[in-house]
C-alpha cells in the first residue's frame, strides 16, 4: 500500500524511529501497530531532520487482507494520529513500487523573509527571518555551478557506506514579497545536504560572497569548507516523484545500482 501524508516536523526529533524520543515513523508505527494488533514495517522515501516538515511524503507499508480493512480508511487513522501529522491518501501500489527506491526525484522549498517590517510572528516556525536584502539574480546565478550530477561531499554530513553523488535537476530562487522561497529538486540528498546549499546561497545574496563561491566549495570536495548549516524549520519536502506504474520496478533497480543506502 502506498500513502500519502504530511506533518509539521516541530514537535518530532526527525522521521525515524529514536528510542525515547517523538519521531514522526514512532507515532505512526503506534497507530498501525494498534489497528492491526500486529509489528508492520513501514518504508519512507526519504527521512527528514529534526524540525523539518513534510508536504507530500510517501510510505509503503506491505499488508495482509485482513491488515488493508483495517488501515484503509484515512479518516480513521487520522482520528487516532496526533494533529500534526496528517494522512491524504491510501492505495494499492503497483507492483515493484518501493516509497524509497522507486521514486525519480524529490522536491523540498525553503523560506527566507527578508523585509524586517514584514516578519510575521506567526510564520516564524515555517520561516527564517534574515535581516538584510537578498539580491535573488545573484543567489540564482550562484545556483547553476551546483546544478546537474555532481559529488556533493562538501555539502553533505558523511556517513559509513554511502555516497555523495547527486544529480541535482532544479535549484532556484522566487521571491514573493517579502518572502524568498528557494525550489530545489534532486534524485535524492545526502544528510544536511539542503541546508548547507542554503547556507552556501544565503552570503552570496547578502552581499558577504562571491557568486562563484558555492561552486568554489562543491569542487573542493572538502567537507570543512563546508558553509553553514541553516536551521531546519523552513524545510518542506513538497513532493516526491516517481515513474509510471510499469515502471517502478525498473526504478528500483537502477537507483539500488547507482548508490548505496543513505539518507534522502
Amino acid at each position: 500500500m502506498r500513502i500519502d501524508f504530511s506533518y509539521d516536523g516541530a514537535g518530532f526529533f526527525g522521521y525515524g524511529v529514536q528510542k525515547d524520543l517523538r519521531t514522526v515513523q514512532g507515532e505512526i508505527l503506534r497507530v498501525f501497530n494498534y489497528l492491526t494488533h500486529s509489528k508492520v514495517d513501514i518504508f519512507v522515501a526519504g527521512r527528514t531532520d529534526a524540525g523539518v516538515h513534510a508536504r507530500g511524503q510517501v510510505i509503503h507499508v506491505d499488508l495482509t487482507p485482513e491488515h488493508v480493512a483495517r488501515l484503509e480508511d484515512p479518516a480513521r487513522l487520522n482520528r487516532a494520529l496526533p494533529e500534526d501529522i496528517r494522512i491524504h491518501s491510501i492505495q494499492e501500489a503497483p507492483y515493484g513500487f518501493d516509497a524509497r527506491f522507486s521514486a525519480l526525484w524529490r522536491r523540498y522549498s525553503y523560506r527566507v523573509c527578508d523585509v524586517s517590517d514584514q516578519m510575521n510572528p506567526l510564520t516564524r516556525h515555517q520561516t527564517l527571518f534574515h535581516y538584510k536584502r537578498l539580491d535573488i539574480d545573484a543567489m540564482n546565478q550562484a545556483a547553476r555551478g551546483l546544478m546537474g550530477l555532481q559529488d556533493f561531499a562538501a555539502y553533505c554530513r558523511p556517513r559509513d557506506a554511502s555516497t555523495s553523488m547527486r544529480e541535482v535537476e532544479k535549484l532556484e530562487w522566487h521571491r514573493e514579497g517579502a518572502l524568498c522561497i528557494m525550489t530545489v529538486q534532486a534524485d535524492a540528498f545526502c544528510h544536511s545536504m539542503v541546508r548547507s546549499l542554503v547556507g552556501a546561497m544565503i552570503p552570496v545574496g547578502d552581499g558577504r560572497r562571491s557568486v562563484d563561491w558555492p561552486g568554489m566549495i562543491l569542487e573542493s570536495k572538502d567537507r570543512t569548507l563546508s558553509p553553514e548549516v541553516m536551521p531546519a524549520h523552513p524545510l518542506v519536502l513538497e513532493e516526491v516523484g516517481y515513474p509510471e506504474a510499469d515502471q517502478m520496478l525498473a526504478r528500483q533497480f537502477i537507483t539500488r545500482t547507482k548508490r548505496s543506502p543513505d539518507h534522502g
